[in-house]
Formats: C-alpha cells, structure tokens, sequence
C-alpha cells in the first residue's frame, strides 16, 4: 500500500491584539534558535551573501510566497505550493518544520522533522531576524502568531463508513483518479485513513491554501471525511 502523507493537524484561527503581549513572550529565543540553525545550514544558507545550496536562501522568508525564490529550482510539491497561492507564513513555517512531507507533498526536503513546539519558535524566531522589519513582529502580518488549532481526539477516533464513502466518492473523482495515479492532480487512493483526514481538515479550515479543496472539504461533516478516508484506504 502506498502512502501519500501530505496532511497537517494545525489550522489558521483570529489574532486578537488584546494577546499580543503573550504572543511575544511564545514567539521564542532567536539565540537559541541560531544554534538549533546549524543542523540546517548543510542545506540552507541565511544572512549576508546567502546563497542558494541544496534548498533555497531563507532570507526574507516571512510573507514570502512558497516556491518563489528565482535561481532555485523546487520541488513538484513546492511549485503546486506556489500555484495554490501559500504564503510563508509563521502557521505554515511552523507546520512545516514540524514535518516538511504532511504540509507539501513531494518536496524535495529529507528532513524528518523538528517535534518539539518550543524549538520550532526558536528557530523561526530566529529565521524572523533575516525578513523585513523584524522589530513589526509580531504585531504586523503576515508574520503575526495566530493560535494553532489541533484536530480533537474524538475526531481522530471516528470510524469512518466505506460504503458511504464510495457513494460520497463519485464527486472526488471527477478530479482524482481512483487507481492512485498522479497526473497533475495528487492521487488520493490508499492514503492511511488518518493523514486523509488531517489534510482534509486542513483544507476545512484553511491551512492548506487550494480554493477548490477548501470549497468541497468545507461541505463535508466530521463523519462524511471519516468515511471517505475509510473509503480510499481500503480500494481493492
């Protein structure tokens, strides 16, 4: 079974000013953030004459639209990033550090991963020296922390019905071609149930940037991805 794992388990939620003061005290230590760095500049360079290497400069990340940077050449899952319109900012710089592979499918990007939520702040506080205006932050968007949002347990929990969700299917696959193939439009057959259903709640709530998706994942109940993951699972 093949695993087609691009899904995210945070969403975008309001910035309310009255928390900024908080805000500023969770962005974290850009000290501690450039000495967490070094185990990224094998790849990625940052500061004055930074130049592009096996990834792109990260100067002037923040704000930046994904797949943007010119002289570099990115990855499939980037460049459908850069079509969809995302934007770097600190939700999908931290969902992406957090585990590259479950926010942009087919990226380049061998990195398993920073898990701990206080070493993502470091490091993105410290990547926000290198963007403009860094004494705006973190008041000013598109760099402002929102809360982030995790799926609940009990939504995770739902077991979803195969049977229903090949009758709610037929619209998926207008687009989406039920043998997995991937030509220009990602395939969707035999997911693990539960990365369907964070990228469909990413979509729900508008992490993941594609309209389309945002339209259809917005018509669907709790129970009606369940079902639909439990559907693309299990194809014979």
């Amino acid at each position: 079974m093949r695993r087609f794992a691009f899904a995210c388990a945070l969403a975008l939620a309001p910035f309310g000013a009255v928390q900024a003061e908080e805000e500023a005290e969770a962005l974290g230590d850009a000290a501690r953030g450039e000495q967490l760095y070094r185990a990224c500049i094998g790849c990625h360079q940052v500061g004055e004459g930074a130049q592009h290497d096996k990834g792109p400069s990260l100067n002037d990340l923040f704000g930046r639209r994904a797949g943007s940077m010119e002289g570099f050449e990115y990855s499939a899952g980037l460049k459908r990033a850069f079509a969809d319109g995302m934007v770097w900012d600190i939700e999908h710089l931290n969902a992406y550090l957090e585990n590259p592979k479950v926010l942009v499918s087919r990226t380049n990007m061998d990195y398993r991963g920073m898990k701990k939520p206080q070493d993502r702040r470091d490091v993105l506080a410290y990547l926000r020296t290198f963007s403009a205006s860094p004494q705006d932050i973190p008041e000013s968007e598109p760099t402002a922390l929102a809360y982030n949002v995790e799926l609940t347990p009990e939504i995770l929990a739902i077991v979803g019905d195969p049977e229903y969700g090949e009758y709610l299917a037929s619209e998926c696959l207008t687009c989406h071609q039920i043998n997995g193939d991937d030509d220009g439009i990602p395939g969707i057959a035999y997911w693990y149930e539960e990365d369907f259903v964070i990228a469909m709640h990413a979509y729900k709530q508008k992490l993941r940037p594609h309209p389309v998706m945002q339209m259809m994942a917005g018509r669907l109940s709790d129970e009606e991805i369940a079902a639909l993951a439990a559907y693309f699972a299990n194809l014979e």
